[in-house]
Parts: C-alpha cells; sequence; structure tokens
C-alpha cells in the first residue's frame, strides 16, 4: 500500500484512507480530520444507556496506552485483550497499536463456564507467548479469581487501562511500524479444531477493509452501523469496529449477552440509531423471526436498513423467508440481505453481493450433490435443494475450486474445495510453519501456480456467484454419498416442535469402510414430552429426506451441545467427548 511519501513522519498528509499504512496513521488522521465526530457509541444496557467515544477520545486514550506499554517494554510483545464489552476494547486495541504491540483479542471466559474457559485461555496464552493482559476495572474481580484458578496466569503482567492517565499519552513516541508489522493475533473460533493464531498485518486489515468499501459502496456521511457482535473474533473486530474507523463512520455497539438475552434489541437499536449497515450469521435473523411478538414489530423502523450481511455459517434461504415474513410489515426489504463469505485467514471478507442486489439462490439436485456435481434444477422439482449464494469475489482477489486431493482445478459443475488468492491473505498461523504453508501456500499440480489459501471450505461457482456447501472436515461419507452435517440437522429439528433449533449437531464414527451416524440434539426443556415420539419423528425424517439410519441418537438438555464463543457449533469437540464416553442422553420422558 504504497502512498508515495512518508506516512509515517507526516500522517497528516492523507487525502484519504487508502494512503495509510498503519492503523496509527489511520487514527491519527481521523483524529485530525474529525475529531468531534462519535466513532462509538456503546449501549450499556442493551437499550438506551448510552456511552459514547469521539475520534479525538479514542485516539487520546489510546495514545496513553501505548505510552504505558512502550514504557513497559511492550514493542513486539503480545498483549491479551480481556474485556467485558464496552468502551475499554477499542481503546485497548488501538492502544496496542499506538504501542507496536501486538494484540491478542479473546473473549473472557463466562463465569458458569470459568474452567472450561481457563483451559481456552491458558491454552492461547502459552500458543501466542503472551506477556502482557489489558483489562478494564469492570474485571478486576473475574481477573483476581482467574488467578486463583489457574496460578500460571500470575505470570502475565496484568494493566487496567481505564486506571491509566491521559497525561501519559504526552510521553508517547510513534512506534516504527509498516505494512508488513503485526497488528493483531486472530484465534480462530474452534469449531473444527484447536484454534491457531491467525497473524493478521497491518496491511492485511487496511486492504481488507478498502476492499470491503468497494464492495458495499458505504458512505459515512449516510451509513450508520449498528454490532452485537463479539469484539474478540474476526467479523465483531473488523466489520464491526475497525471498518468504522476506516470509513470515518458511526458504530452503535451492544453486548453479545444483552442480544442473546432479547434478540429484538438488535432491530430496535437500528430502528433507534437508523442503522444502515448490520448483520450477523445466520441464527441471529432466526433468532428475530422466531422471538419478536407482534408489539414488537409494531414498534419497529427498519427502512434505514441498507445492508443486512450474513456470514460465518450456512446461510438457511428458510430463514431468509421467515425473517422477511416476520419484519417486511416494519419496512425490511429482502434486497437488503447481503450474503458474503470470509475468513479470518483471509483477515475477513473474501466475497460479498452488491448493494441493493437480491440475495442469489439456487435449487440444486439433492443426488447429484452427494457426488459433487452441480445439477441445477426448478424450485418445485422433487429432491431438490435449496443453496443460498454468499457473492462474488471482492476487487482484486481471485477464487478457484479445486479437488482437495489432487489439487487440480475442479470442471464446471464440480463441487471442490476453495481457494483464494487475495492482497488481504494473512501471514500465516502463530509458531506452527508447517501447517502455515500447508494451508497458504496451496499450488495447482498442473501448472504451480500459487501461492493460495486453501480454506478447507467446500463449494462452487455458478455464473460467478460463490455456493458454499460444507466444511471438508464436517463432511460424511456414507457408502460412498457426501452429506452435509447442517442439512441432516436442519431437517431433525425440523422433526418435532420439542427440539432446540441450531442446538444439534451430527458426525461419523468409524472407519471409512462403516462409517456410522451419531445424532446429539438438544430438547427444550419448558414441558415435558415423550421421548419415545421424538425420536421415531427424528429417524423417520432422517430416513425419508437421506436413506440412511441412525446408528446413535442422544437427547440431550439445553446447553449440552458445545458450541464456540461465536455460536458456531463444535461438531469435533462433541464427536471426540461421545468417544471418549463423556456424552449421553440426559433427558426424561413424560411419565
Amino acid at each position: 500500500m504504497s502512498s508515495g511519501f512518508d506516512l509515517r513522519s507526516d500522517p497528516l498528509k492523507f487525502r484519504s484512507p487508502n494512503q495509510a499504512e498503519t492503523l496509527v496513521d489511520l487514527l491519527e488522521w481521523r483524529e485530525s480530520q474529525i475529531p468531534e465526530r462519535t466513532a462509538y457509541t456503546f449501549l450499556a444496557d442493551g437499550d438506551t444507556h448510552e456511552v459514547a467515544l469521539t475520534y479525538g477520545t479514542l485516539a487520546t486514550r489510546a495514545r496513553a496506552v501505548g505510552a504505558h506499554l512502550q514504557e513497559r517494554g511492550g514493542k513486539g510483545e503480545r498483549a491479551l485483550m480481556l474485556y467485558m464489552p464496552g468502551m475499554e476494547f477499542p481503546v485497548g486495541f488501538f492502544g496496542c497499536q499506538y504501542a507496536g504491540s501486538v494484540a491478542v483479542p479473546m473473549y473472557p471466559p463466562f463465569p458458569h463456564r470459568l474452567k472450561q474457559g481457563l483451559q481456552r485461555l491458558e491454552t492461547m496464552v502459552k500458543d501466542a507467548g503472551a506477556r502482557f493482559a489489558l483489562t478494564s476495572r469492570e474485571m478486576i474481580g473475574m481477573r483476581d479469581r482467574m488467578i486463583e484458578l489457574e496460578p500460571k496466569l500470575r505470570d502475565l503482567e496484568w494493566i487496567v487501562t481505564d486506571e491509566i492517565e491521559e497525561s501519559e499519552g504526552e510521553q508517547w513516541m510513534r512506534p516504527a511500524l509498516g505494512s508488513d508489522s503485526l497488528a493483531f493475533l486472530q484465534y480462530t473460533s474452534g469449531s473444527t479444531g484447536d484454534p491457531k493464531g491467525v497473524m493478521v498485518s497491518q496491511e492485511n486489515v487496511l486492504t481488507n477493509a478498502d476492499l470491503m468499501t468497494h464492495g458495499i459502496d458505504d458512505d459515512p456521511d449516510r451509513d450508520s452501523s449498528v454490532t452485537w457482535l463479539p469484539p474478540y473474533h474476526d467479523m465483531g473486530l473488523i466489520q464491526g469496529l475497525l471498518h468504522s474507523v476506516y470509513a470515518g463512520g458511526h458504530t452503535t455497539i451492544m453486548s453479545p449477552l444483552a442480544f442473546l438475552q432479547r434478540p429484538v434489541r438488535w432491530l430496535q437499536a437500528i430502528s433507534r440509531y437508523r442503522g444502515t449497515i448490520s448483520g450477523g450469521p445466520n441464527f441471529a435473523y432466526e433468532l428475530c423471526a422466531r422471538k419478536a411478538t407482534e408489539k414488537d414489530k409494531a414498534e419497529l423502523d427498519l427502512s434505514s436498513w441498507e445492508i443486512a450481511f450474513l456470514g460465518g455459517e450456512p446461510i438457511s434461504p428458510g430463514t431468509l423467508d421467515r425473517f422477511v415474513e416476520a419484519f417486511s410489515p416494519c419496512g425490511f426489504r429482502r434486497e437488503a440481505f447481503n450474503p458474503g463469505y470470509g475468513l479470518a485467514e483471509a483477515t475477513l471478507a473474501v466475497t460479498a453481493g452488491n448493494r441493493a442486489d437480491l440475495p442469489v439462490c439456487l435449487s440444486l439436485k439433492s443426488a447429484d450433490l452427494e457426488s459433487n456435481r452441480v445439477t441445477p434444477v426448478d424450485a418445485g422439482s422433487e429432491g431438490v435443494l435449496t443453496v443460498v449464494g454468499v457473492g462474488r469475489a471482492l476487487p482484486d482477489e481471485r477464487l478457484l475450486i479445486v479437488d482437495p486431493k489432487t489439487c487440480e482445478p475442479c470442471a464446471a459443475g464440480r463441487v471442490g474445495e476453495i481457494w483464494v488468492q487475495s492482497p488481504s491473505l494473512a501471514r500465516g498461523y502463530w509458531g506452527r510453519p508447517e501447517e502455515s504453508e500447508r494451508i497458504f501456500c496451496g499450488r495447482l499440480a498442473d501448472s504451480g501456480d500459487g501461492p493460495f489459501l486453501r480454506t478447507e471450505d467446500l463449494g462452487f461457482l455458478h455464473q460467478g456467484e460463490l455456493f458454499i456447501t460444507g466444511r471438508i472436515k464436517d463432511l460424511i461419507i456414507m457408502r460412498g454419498r457426501n452429506l452435509y452435517p447442517h442439512d441432516i440437522e436442519r431437517t431433525v429439528e425440523a422433526s418435532h416442535r420439542a427440539l432446540r433449533k441450531g442446538c444439534g449437531v451430527c458426525f461419523a464414527v468409524g472407519d471409512s469402510a462403516e462409517e456410522r451416524l451419531v445424532i446429539v440434539q438438544e430438547v427444550s426443556d419448558g414441558e415435558l414430552v415423550d421421548l419415545g415420539s421424538v425420536e421415531r419423528a427424528i429417524r423417520r425424517a432422517v430416513n425419508e429426506n437421506f436413506e440412511i439410519g441412525i446408528s446413535e441418537l442422544l437427547l440431550v438438555a439445553p446447553q449440552t451441545v458445545p458450541k464456540t464463543s461465536s455460536g458456531k457449533l463444535q461438531r469435533w469437540f462433541c464427536r471426540e467427548e461421545f468417544l471418549a464416553g463423556r456424552l449421553r442422553s440426559s433427558m426424561r420422558s413424560a411419565a
């Protein structure tokens, strides 16, 4: 991202954000141009209690945190970020940039799952080689409890950022950073294995933000963002917080917990603050469609919402239909949906739809898809599966569909692994050179063309639109047929009213010669049900739709099926728990 002059010596010469080399340059420039503009508004209670942070205040406080870290020798060191949702997270994150430290966003362990959370935390501290832990006054009690349970955390240098005086910023010295300098380690969600630290550079962040800006054609004087997404994950951090600074816009933030406690709060914030850009995974839209009451809907005005992005998990066409049916009377338009595809290894976004275009839905012959063939058919045909497109490649990016075994490009109309070339691809995994080589340095067998990012996601291209079919590691192969777990899981959860939506997993056990299907599904605890009838309904639905039998069916209580902190199902972990004998049916039938 060359600018033609030394930005680090005089960042105020910018004419546009794409001339910035680092996040420090970017925020310094925003402070010089729009110091009084509100960068973030945090809804402390999830509703109307506002805490605001201007660009000027954000830069001032970040300089103070940066100077504090510099004084402690923080240049190049990894700094864990342990914050409850709020304004201290962006201050701490930019403070790391101002110090030349490498931020490591990390969600704090949930109090009711503290032991499990501490295991993950300790593993990541060790993996990252973190020296510092940034936190807030709000977290001090939990910090002390965590250290008591896991004494190794005492070795970290803990810094409470909201106790740092702004005057410390007067001692700040601009760090010697370049476009290749690490900005942060983004740990993967752990939905298909152990979390890995993706090395994201300054250039990666700024390039991806620029690609997204062109992709959605946003305008800070017109657009306003609303987010509840966790800031310690790529979508919440890049789309929710950093892209706003790149665009010079305003973002309204609420806690993920506030959203989960009452999903309609998200829509109320969009309505109240006239949000134009907001989104999340499929489950968020499904929750709103199911839980919003008629009274809630009568008070909503969603006519300002122009970009409702979706990503992070498979997109259900049924969810799109239910959301439109529920909220079109409130002014929501179907063309606002903007499905996209991204992953931490690409910083975030890889594909996106165009503003105001309708989402692309394609009906396919299910039997052919099981053999990796793509056969479009009429929606009313028998044996049809409808998939939702996730947009087209962003500018300067290249997508290929490749056979993951032979590393040769797939013919048109075939499913294969998605390979990506992009200027925003990360630098690899922290401390894992062999895995970095395998994933980030893919080359085509016939031509040697590369390097490509091997996403380990399966999909196909149709008329330039990308469609995702599943994850290689999650794929279930039975009797020579490729079955995607999310298709089976949706069939299961729809088979009986007592089953919890988005709270079931399926996986295969055994060897390739005789794989057996296992299903673990949560049952609602609000009423007593005849579990025998529930089991029969599940087995019948799976047999009718996929012509396969279920080897083991476990009906379990709510909160049993493991998920990542971003809400993704952890099929691999559930499988490990099952094989170890730690997972059994836990529900009792009605008398």
